[in-house]
């Protein structure tokens, strides 16, 4: 059930990914043809991978028909709820929360280290936040529930991926 729904997703934004490397070739080649810049290929690579991550994100929670059960603002409250974590339910609301999450997390540290050269975990939870809040905020504007749990799940998610970022870069500064 849930590999048939990723599958899905990936076909709906598939045309908008080729679209997005499209645009950033030739915007490449332009800028490298008319001198203005040479560019850090891996950093470049960076930022389309962020922004196609940016496009799923973008439609899974605008798109995605997930059943709920009206708005939530009383923290743990459908989480508790999933007494069986083994269900799909459990695997697609609480999980996949936090999964969703993760790579949000690793980009907004990484975007941070680029731009500051340092990395900082709480410029990069606010942000999390902020960005989990607003989505809540929208779905309830388009006709989709907020949940206060969905903004725990997904600031569990970029914790997770603030993590791995640190972690991933330790290891890399060991084995140079």
């Amino acid at each position: 059930m849930i590999p048939n729904k990723v599958f899905s997703l990936i076909n709906d934004v598939i045309p908008m990914i080729i679209l997005f490397i499209i645009m950033a070739i030739l915007l490449k080649i332009v800028s490298v043809g008319l001198g203005k810049r040479k560019g850090d290929f891996w950093i470049e690579f960076k930022i389309v991978i962020y922004i196609i991550y940016s496009f799923v994100l973008f439609h899974l929670v605008t798109n995605t028909d997930f059943q709920s059960y009206g708005n939530n603002f009383i923290p743990f409250k459908e989480i508790l709820r999933y007494t069986n974590i083994k269900s799909a339910l459990f695997l697609r609301n609480v999980i996949g929360n936090i999964a969703i999450f993760i790579p949000f997390g690793y980009i907004v540290a990484d975007v941070i280290k680029i731009s500051c050269k340092k990395t900082n975990f709480i410029i990069t939870i606010i942000y999390v936040l902020i960005t989990s809040l607003s989505i809540e905020v929208i779905q309830y504007f388009i006709g989709r529930a907020f949940d206060i749990d969905d903004i725990i799940l997904n600031f569990v998610g970029g914790v997770i991926g603030y993590i791995a970022y640190k972690v991933i870069h330790i290891l890399l500064k060991e084995k140079n």
